[in-house]
């Protein structure tokens, strides 16, 4: 059972909140697991090479705005 009732709340102001809760942790207060440091340096060791894959944001919207406009 929670220790704060949440019942007289609306939707919107449990959301804010939440978002009140969220922006009060500090970064340090939450640190890494060795899982989330390992996936983190792994992600940072291909980041290089993982750009040169990916595609311009541009190109990208350019893509999909010609496949959806025809596909109706």
């Amino acid at each position: 059972m929670p220790t704060f009732d949440f019942s007289h709340m609306t939707a919107a102001e449990k959301i804010a909140l939440a978002d009140e809760l969220l922006a009060s942790i500090a970064p340090d207060d939450l640190p890494l697991t060795e899982a989330q440091a390992a996936e983190i340096d792994r992600r940072l060791a291909t980041l290089d090479e993982d750009i040169k894959q990916g595609q311009d944001a541009f190109a990208v919207y350019e893509e999909l705005t010609a496949r959806y406009r025809n596909a109706g």
